[in-house]
């Protein structure tokens, strides 16, 4: 068995939102030219020394009806992934769904993704590391609170709504893709967020909104929300079965927190509880350690990027300085398990959060859109070189190790499957599950 070792990863970004009253579908893999530049992309996660990555097939094109699927580039792109011994965190759902499916308000999604990611499974065995539904806070914020993508609604209830749906989706789809991977594990690539209060009549509205930041996870992780909160969900649409449904059926023994943090994480607060960008003020080591001692899982540094500005030494700072925070979390005691600079590649009109088709370029990849390496992209080579066998995976949070592609086939990987599908039957394990106590 392989001695565990840090999770170095970038990723693909492989947004796929529709905008414009659903007319547009803002697809950064034809955007970021991965479509044509696939292979030469996967050679340059290996030239930094990368064996993990962040992707996934694009879903409005792989999914094209109820149980219908076109697997012809998702088979092209995970065997090549394979043959190179890459690691993917597969990527299903990132920001949108397929036209046939309409958007996040449609009841029947959660089951029918379920249906998908059981398929995904089926057809890539080898496969053991996934994010189902890609930050589904934000994701249902900006489809339905604010009303830039997919349903373009906003409301308190279109945001529920979405929100209940999408955390449903990710947790069926961890119990569909543990029924073909019994030791399949979920890394919950999570937006982290803090609001400051401008004043103190914002104290309040700054109390709800760090609430609110928690919901997703919440759910996700079967935790009983807090009395606003639960009221906040009944008043906007939530069911009592519903809420209870989360609570009874989380796979929190196989899950890793993933945290994003960006500086436009921290918020500050105004009186009437309007927003506006706040930077950098705690940082990912305070924000983090927050939502560790939530959920007390293992966790991933699993976003982070800054544009590289007119210096040329700006993104290089801040990858310093996040992986300076990632080491302050980590020798506080917290299981991190891993680090992303994401993406490999710049990124298409992120600066507008992808709500106009304007063909900006976004320099904030490790490398260009030609190809060409960045400042940022040496520096991590350079980090990933020093760190990478000085700092193993504090795997003793993991119940399950993790699986190299080239070593799929062997058999202590079958006896562990089949260890971790007889554990499901432990006590113990199951009490892992069960959800932290809170009151309403």
């Amino acid at each position: 068995m392989a001695a565990p070792q840090f999770l170095f990863a970038t990723g693909i970004e492989n947004s796929n939102p529709t905008i414009h009253n659903g007319k547009l579908r803002v697809d950064e893999l034809e955007k970021c030219g991965h479509y044509q530049h696939w292979q030469k992309d996967f050679d340059l996660v290996q030239e930094l020394g990368i064996e993990f990555l962040r992707c996934g097939p694009p879903l409005h094109t792989t999914w094209t009806g109820p149980h219908r699927y076109d697997w012809s580039f998702a088979d092209a792109t995970f065997q090549d992934l394979r043959r190179r011994n890459i690691v993917p965190i597969v990527d299903l759902c990132h920001f949108g769904v397929p036209d046939w499916l309409g958007n996040f308000q449609n009841p029947d999604f959660p089951k029918l993704f379920a249906d998908y990611a059981g398929a995904f499974a089926q057809r890539f065995p080898w496969v053991q590391l996934y994010t189902p539904v890609n930050e589904m806070y934000v994701c249902a914020e900006f489809s339905a609170l604010y009303g830039w993508w997919n349903e373009q609604l906003a409301s308190d209830q279109a945001f529920v709504t979405a929100l209940k749906y999408l955390v449903k989706a990710n947790v069926l789809a961890m119990h569909a893709i543990s029924a073909v991977r019994p030791d399949a594990l979920f890394i919950q690539s999570e937006s982290s967020e803090y609001f400051h209060a401008e004043n103190p009549a914002a104290i309040k509205p700054a109390e709800l909104l760090n609430a609110k930041r928690f919901l997703s996870l919440d759910l996700n992780y079967g935790r009983r929300v807090d009395s606003d909160m639960y009221e906040y969900l009944l008043d906007n649409g939530m069911t009592r079965d519903e809420y209870h449904f989360f609570l009874k059926n989380n796979r929190k023994h196989q899950c890793i927190m993933g945290n994003d943090y960006y500086q436009t994480n921290e918020h500050r607060v105004r009186a009437d509880g309007t927003t506006t960008a706040a930077g950098e003020i705690f940082g990912y080591h305070t924000i983090t350690t927050q939502y560790y001692d939530r959920y007390r899982l293992p966790v991933m540094h699993t976003e982070t990027n800054l544009w590289q500005g007119p210096r040329g030494d700006e993104a290089v700072n801040w990858l310093w300085k996040e992986w300076a925070n990632v080491l302050r979390v980590r020798n506080d005691g917290v299981p991190v398990l891993g680090f992303t600079w994401y993406s490999l590649i710049d990124q298409v009109d992120w600066d507008t959060a992808l709500r106009e088709n304007n063909g900006t370029v976004n320099p904030l990849g490790l490398y260009d859109l030609q190809r060409n390496i960045r400042p940022v992209g040496e520096a991590y080579k350079k980090l990933i070189s020093q760190w990478k066998r000085v700092l193993p995976a504090q795997s003793l949070a993991l119940q399950l190790p993790i699986v190299m592609p080239n070593q799929s086939n062997q058999a202590w990987v079958q006896q562990k499957q089949a260890d971790a599908q007889t554990a499901e039957q432990d006590p113990a394990i199951a009490a892992g599950d069960t959800p932290l106590q809170g009151a309403h």
